[in-house]
């Protein structure tokens, strides 16, 4: 093949690919008003639901630890229940401001 054949062939290929551009224009600007509407409106759930289930799983852990600390307060050190006492509180407290972050969220 010769130059001119190419050079040809290249122009045809340059034009096909301009024109390609111009019918997908619309419908990649068509996509991105979708996801800039639909991933908010999937996130802020998901988001909310993430802070139920943390909150749910301190709350799991706060509770046995309590109890153990209740039932075993006599008989137990008193850096244990210190301890024990503590780490139940801290656990509770990240629970319970999870679950009310869900809230907040879902009604925001």
């Amino acid at each position: 093949m010769d130059n001119s054949n190419l050079r040809t062939a290249g122009r045809v290929a340059g034009k096909l690919a301009r024109n390609a551009n111009r019918r997908w224009a619309p419908t990649i600007r068509n996509s991105q008003k979708l996801v800039k509407h639909v991933v908010p409106a999937a996130v802020k759930p998901l988001h909310s639901l993430w802070h139920q289930i943390l909150g749910f799983m301190f709350l799991v852990f706060a509770v046995p630890i309590a109890f153990d600390v209740w039932r075993n307060a006599s008989t137990s050190s008193p850096i244990r229940v210190i301890s024990e006492g503590f780490l139940a509180g801290i656990l509770a407290i990240y629970g319970i401001s999870s679950v009310l972050k869900a809230r907040r969220i879902s009604r925001s």
